[in-house]
């Protein structure tokens, strides 16, 4: 059942520009870590072998105030990969504000793109993969402060950082107490949320910085998510802001005039897809029913492409306050 579910999902898109290549940047450190690549969810979460290592090539920056050990965020890209622009422009933003910043590539480091990716089961769990592993990377380095490590992405991104905050994700991929100490997630993709029951949620705090012009998630898909789980008795432990006039992908200069993408698959008009230990679900007039593949491939089929455009505005609000949640929630 998590295989069909993966393939189908695996077929949505989350960006559109070609990534601008990581290359080497004044004040920022290489370094590397070891990650695993993982043919779909269902082999991640049954916990099996993955299905190989990968080394991934990262960026560590620190703030140029000097401290013993900083608060650190590792900033996860869109499905268009990492850019100078986004990515870069985000993580600048954090270490002026105190914060030390990871970034990569997790496509770059397979030799491979989103545009490409997207069309496998895996693109998710790799994802999730170099999250963890780059936790584990940040937790060991001395100037860190392991408690105080934060996750931030965008679309695909966004995706990912509220994946990791689900407990049975966080225990398949790094078992041990080690989790992120915040989320925050910009304009996710809005496909999964986690069966409504105790112990769901890892317990750190999730931010959704959501467009009231994104087509692609409906704010009204994340009202009734949370909605399910309040009446479930097991709220999820996620907060959002609302942009009103935000359109998907706010933060990404290259799309300087909102318009409308035709071509993209998008999940807009589909139920939210429920993600336990066991068989996943469908959220459906908030209540969790058996996931239907047909059912949820026909309801992507029906409903392609959605509306992209940047926003300056926006941005520089969106960014401050992620800023602000993330110093209230990583505060010593």
């Amino acid at each position: 059942m998590y295989q069909m579910l993966c393939l189908l999902v695996a077929t949505i898109a989350y960006g559109t520009a070609a990534g601008h290549c990581q290359g080497s940047q004044a004040g920022l450190t290489e370094v590397t870590f070891q990650s695993s690549t993982y043919s779909d969810m269902r082999q991640l979460l049954a916990r099996e072998a993955a299905t190989g290592a990968v080394r991934v090539k990262a960026y560590l920056g620190f703030p140029e105030q000097v401290g013993d050990r900083y608060p650190a965020v590792i900033i996860v890209h869109s499905m268009a990969g990492y850019r100078d622009a986004n990515e870069g422009y985000a993580a600048a933003e954090l270490r002026k504000a105190g914060f030390a910043t990871l970034t990569y590539d997790s496509f770059a480091a397979r030799g491979t793109t989103g545009a490409a990716l997207q069309g496998s089961s895996g693109y998710l769990p790799v994802g999730l993969a170099d999250a963890y592993a780059a936790l584990r990377l940040l937790s060991g380095e001395p100037r860190i402060d392991a408690d105080r490590i934060a996750i931030i992405g965008f679309s695909y991104g966004g995706e990912v950082a509220h994946l990791a905050a689900f407990e049975t994700l966080r225990s398949a991929l790094n078992p041990g107490p080690g989790r992120f100490a915040a989320h925050v997630a910009f304009y996710p993709g809005g496909n999964f949320g986690a069966i409504a029951e105790p112990g769901a949620y890892t317990g750190s705090l999730v931010l959704m910085l959501l467009g009231g012009k994104d087509d692609n998630l409906p704010v009204t898909k994340i009202e009734s998510y949370l909605a399910y789980a309040r009446a479930a008795g097991t709220p999820a432990p996620v907060e959002t802001v609302i942009y009103p006039g935000a359109y998907h992908a706010w933060t990404v200069p290259d799309l300087a005039a909102a318009r409308f993408y035709p071509d993209f698959v998008s999940t807009k008009k589909c139920p939210l897809i429920l993600l336990g230990p066991k068989q996943p679900a469908l959220l459906i007039n908030g209540e969790a029913k058996p996931f239907d593949p047909a059912a949820f491939g026909a309801c992507v089929a029906a409903a392609p492409g959605y509306w992209m455009g940047f926003d300056a505005a926006v941005r520089a609000q969106s960014i401050t306050d992620a800023v602000g949640f993330l110093q209230r929630s990583l505060r010593p």
